[in-house]
């Protein structure tokens, strides 16, 4: 996944004005709530683009959308300094407030920067609180700005969603409660570990077709699951969109179905987005859409990455699905999501960190 290019030289002001960060008091807010800060006249034309790129829809199968943006006045830009996400907006030709404090807050070359057009975003974390993110996307004028934003779009979502990300994961990261008796045993017979919350379930340990099924509040209405596949002697040629798909809903055939045997777990076509992202310094396939039984009496969302492990000839299929049928489901899918992305083969892993886990062997 693409990294945001970032100014090196501002926001020295900000940071001598804020103090030590290590005083400052966590974040709150929504976790997909944006504050923008933007001047009230030109508020329409920044969110014509500004929406389309943060508040994408998702499909859970309701629809929800991955951040909202709740514009604030510059005078109450003090109220809302200590939340999660501020995105500050503004061109230099326009004279109001909050081009002012841009200028304010910047050093003058990197506002020669911004002028010579070679660049538009400000980013920051940690400015007024902890595990904050501030991001500023100021240019000359609305239509370079425009020009520039949607030509960054997906670095620009994936700063505030990876930020979002690691929130997500520290609130359920807690290495008193993991179980780590599982994550060793993983380790010695698998070779890869995954973080496992204590209330996740071992469902099925099927060594013979190298599947592990995890369940977190099995047959309730708030059910989250994640399950590991990998194949042996993998043909590179796997790694692509359409095997991903037919590989899990082969697995899903065999292993997820009802207790009377007549029903199990597909993809549901319709609603389904595919891309190639770097997962943990690997190229994977990233697959997210919506799960369902066959004959249609269940579903939820489920996220998917498939890599090639190039060492081992291995291919893995890392999948997380949520069944929820009462609650908003973006938030579960997200956790699911986080968890996902602690696994590591162990080759990744230190002799020292291998050897600590081991001792958790039962």
């Amino acid at each position: 996944m693409k990294k945001l290019f970032v100014l090196t030289s501002v926001l020295i002001y900000l940071i001598i004005n804020t103090g030590c960060q290590q005083n400052l008091k966590p974040a709150f807010g929504k976790e997909d709530e944006i504050i923008v800060i933007a001047d009230s006249t030109v508020w329409n034309d920044y969110y014509d683009f500004l929406s389309a790129i943060f508040e994408k829809e998702i499909i859970t199968p309701q629809p929800e959308q991955l951040f909202y943006l709740t514009r604030i006045d510059f005078s109450n830009f003090k109220k809302y300094q200590n939340r999660k996400n501020i995105l500050i907006v503004t061109t230099l030709d326009k004279d109001n407030e909050v081009t002012n404090y841009v200028k304010s807050i910047i050093d003058s070359s990197a506002l020669n920067l911004i002028k010579s057009g070679e660049e538009f975003v400000i980013k920051k974390k940690d400015v007024w609180a902890k595990n904050q993110v501030l991001v500023i996307l100021v240019s000359n004028s609305l239509e370079e700005l425009r020009i520039k934003a949607f030509k960054n779009k997906d670095n620009l979502l994936y700063y505030f969603q990876s930020a979002s990300d690691e929130r997500v994961m520290k609130n359920l990261y807690n290495p008193t409660y993991e179980k780590k008796d599982l994550k060793a045993k993983y380790l010695k017979e698998y070779g890869w570990k995954i973080y496992i919350q204590a209330d996740f379930l071992e469902a099925i340990n099927n060594k013979e077709n190298n599947f592990v099924w995890l369940r977190r509040s099995p047959n309730s209405d708030m059910e989250r699951w994640i399950f590991i596949h990998w194949i042996d002697s993998a043909d590179a040629r796997w790694l692509n969109k359409d095997s991903v798909i037919e590989i899990r809903n082969r697995i899903t055939q065999k292993f997820l179905r009802t207790t009377d045997d007549k029903a199990y777990v597909e993809i549901a076509k319709e609603y389904l987005n595919q891309t190639e992202v770097n997962l943990n310094g690997k190229y994977a396939i990233f697959t997210q859409g919506l799960w369902r039984m066959n004959d249609y009496s269940m579903g939820g969302p489920f996220v998917n990455y498939v890599f090639l492990d190039t060492k081992k000839n291995r291919l893995y299929l890392l999948d997380g699905s949520v069944f929820s049928p009462r609650y908003e489901k973006k938030s579960l899918i997200q956790q699911v999501d986080v968890t996902l992305k602690t696994f590591k083969t162990s080759d990744e892993l230190t002799k020292d960190e291998i050897d600590a886990l081991l001792k958790y062997l039962k």
